[in-house]
């Protein structure tokens, strides 16, 4: 199963035919080859974890920040992973996992499920509900891609991107934080990750809703800068969506010379994109307009909208809407908007948007490229009948 289209509500603009791209990037294949080969594929094999971090049941900092985060190593996730070690001595059942997002299987499956439910309930507290809930599904994620999922681009071994990516070095006035949701994290089409991949994590930082130490780092970073210098990329219906030129006209921001390199932290623009399905969205935005409110005193979060089309991923990716984006495109989007005002387009701003275009592109050619090699279906599925558009 593929994900929920993600939180960025653009305006539309049709894309061009899957059809073209299809063609031109893989060979076809007879009716009794597709036949064949779609009989003989199925779900990835369950996967048992080896290895000499599990044997005490430990994530390194080396292997969690491996992964894209840039925080130490969470004490829940730890706890949750000793946890299920301890489990596979109480049971004598080592555990497995297969499909897709490190789902348990088998009969550990079984009796985990019943001990983290309990465990869940016997908390009282929303908080620690959440942290829990958090933990869990990043744990499960960690242990079930270890010697699978490349820890960069969050591709199989075999679909690896990696040599292929263009490295792009992006304005220090700017810096990206990818608030992903647990459900997110290590899913091998979330496209949040190419920012990091491109403009390196110095640029843009992962924060996974619901971890302590991530969300503490995010949020020491905006009060020092200052309520200001923080947007949203989120369509906000309880208030009013301030366009890229509105929010930052030069009445609004003062940029230093492009040839300045050092600027003070005070000076950058953080950009949040909330990457996450529809359905978790809501819950995410809350969450930071509560945080806003501790920080701040006002939980009322600046959101931009922005005016572009629909994202590539759109081609294999089921989406409720054309006019909806996923993260990277998004990220893309107010990029190109920023170089069209003179006070940022001396930045090469668009050569950066190119880079993390090419990403994106690359990035549905090796999902493409798996879908046909595993027999799976490589057409959009619409799910909202009508012209949407």
């Amino acid at each position: 199963m593929l994900p929920s289209p993600r939180v960025f509500s653009l305006k539309c603009s049709p894309l061009p035919s899957f059809g073209f791209f299809c063609k031109s990037r893989f060979c076809s294949k007879s009716p009794t080859q597709s036949t064949a080969l779609r009989s003989s594929a199925s779900r990835c094999p369950p996967r048992e974890i080896e290895g000499k971090d599990m044997v005490d049941g430990t994530i390194s900092l080396q292997e969690w920040q491996g992964w894209g985060a840039v925080s130490p190593v969470p004490a829940m996730v730890t706890g949750v992973v000793q946890d299920l070690k301890l489990l596979e001595k109480d049971i004598d059942t080592q555990m497995s996992f297969g499909g897709h997002g490190g789902k348990l299987k088998g009969e550990f499956k079984v009796v985990e499920d019943k001990k983290h439910r309990s465990k869940y309930e016997a908390l009282h507290d929303s908080e620690q509900k959440l942290q829990f809930f958090s933990a869990r599904q990043i744990a499960c994620r960690l242990l079930g891609s270890r010697g699978y999922l490349c820890q960069k681009c969050w591709l199989p071994m075999d679909d690896c991107m990696c040599s292929r990516i263009r490295p792009s070095s992006l304005w220090s006035g700017i810096h990206f934080w990818l608030y992903m949701h647990p459900k997110d994290f290590l899913r091998q089409n979330n496209t949040g990750k190419l920012l990091w991949q491109v403009f390196g994590i110095q640029s843009a930082t992962l924060c996974l809703f619901g971890i302590a130490e991530d969300e503490d780092i995010m949020w020491s970073t905006f009060k020092e800068s200052g309520k200001s210098k923080v947007w949203c990329l989120y369509p906000n219906k309880n208030g009013i969506d301030q366009s890229v030129q509105d929010a930052l006209s030069l009445s609004h921001v003062q940029c230093e010379s492009a040839s300045n390199v050092k600027k003070d932290k005070d000076d950058t623009l953080h950009f949040v994109l909330i990457d996450g399905t529809w359905n978790n969205s809501a819950a995410m935005y809350r969450r930071m307009k509560e945080r806003a409110k501790l920080v701040w005193g006002d939980e009322d979060l600046s959101c931009l909208s922005l005016a572009t089309g629909a994202s590539a991923m759109h081609r294999l990716r089921p989406q409720p809407s054309w006019d909806r984006t996923c993260t990277a495109a998004a990220a893309a989007a107010l990029l190109s908007e920023l170089h069209l005002l003179p006070q940022f387009s001396s930045y090469g701003l668009d050569k950066q948007v190119g880079s993390l275009e090419d990403g994106l592109l690359l990035l549905l050619e090796a999902l493409t490229a798996r879908r046909i090699r595993m027999g799976r279906s490589i057409t959009r599925k619409v799910r909202l009948p009508g012209n949407i558009c």
